[in-house]
């Protein structure tokens, strides 16, 4: 167990969740992963949460915004691309094809947040680092192992995200004649681009890494979550399975060696 430090521009370096019910998600994620927590207080005198898998640090869950919180949606995981100049990344959004949803904001000295949307839809959470980095953990049980964005206009978001950070791409074509797209950084594929199901809207699959997967999805349903998608019936390394927490966020596990 190696932990990260820096990553590379482009990467997937953290993911966070938005919840109604920050206490129960924080026990959900503690069963279907073995995270202990530090509660830390929000400015409007609520609190998050920073989650940890054997003392570093992966993921927060934090409460959700008061526009969330009167829409009453659901539980929401959030998938952010490093980047080193977060105010320059939402000024080249509009020229690559996409929108500025929020920021460039500061937060404290950990770093600059903004979220694009690129086009086709599909949030997508950029980070420019300060003190944090990221997920101090990556591809390992209990931590940010891939993401891909699911959207109905794949070449636009492909073409926007290599005008933004770079990317290479390779294409694999697909069964159905569409192409799945993995972006690459410095030689190594870091996520991928998907076309959108019928009907499907478009937004970021974010993968968390488990050790045993169909001890992952039963401690899931045990704590109170549900299956979406089914693991294989004799998982292996690379096997997924899609759940729902207890308020609606959806995560994908895969099994990868701890």
């Amino acid at each position: 167990m190696t932990a990260r430090t820096k990553y590379a521009e482009g990467e997937p370096c953290w993911a966070d969740l938005q919840t109604p019910d920050v206490a129960a998600a924080k026990n959900f994620y503690a069963t279907v992963f073995g995270w202990t927590y530090e509660d830390l207080p929000t400015p409007d005198g609520r609190s998050f949460a920073r989650a940890f898998m054997n003392g570093q640090l992966v993921a927060v869950i934090a409460p959700q915004n008061p526009l969330q919180q009167a829409a009453r949606t659901h539980a929401q995981w959030n998938i952010y691309l490093a980047c080193s100049d977060a105010a320059a990344t939402v000024q080249d959004a509009g020229h690559a094809g996409g929108t500025a949803e929020f920021g460039p904001e500061t937060v404290g000295d950990t770093g600059v947040l903004a979220f694009l949307r690129p086009p086709g839809g599909g949030t997508t959470g950029i980070w420019q680092a300060g003190t944090h980095a990221g997920s101090h953990l990556y591809d390992e049980p209990g931590a940010l192992a891939w993401a891909e964005l699911s959207t109905p206009e794949p070449q636009a978001a492909v073409g926007f995200l290599q005008q933004l950070f770079g990317h290479e791409v390779t294409e694999y074509p697909q069964d159905d004649g569409g192409s799945y797209s993995t972006l690459l950084v410095q030689g190594g594929e870091v996520a991928g681009v998907v076309p959108a199901e019928a009907g499907e809207e478009a937004g970021w699959q974010i993968y968390f890494g488990v050790a045993d997967l169909t001890a992952a999805v039963q401690s899931a349903v045990a704590a109170g979550g549900g299956i979406l998608v089914e693991p294989d019936d004799h998982p292996g390394n690379g096997s997924l399975a899609t759940i729902r927490d207890a308020q609606g966020g959806i995560l994908n596990l895969i099994q990868v060696q701890g």
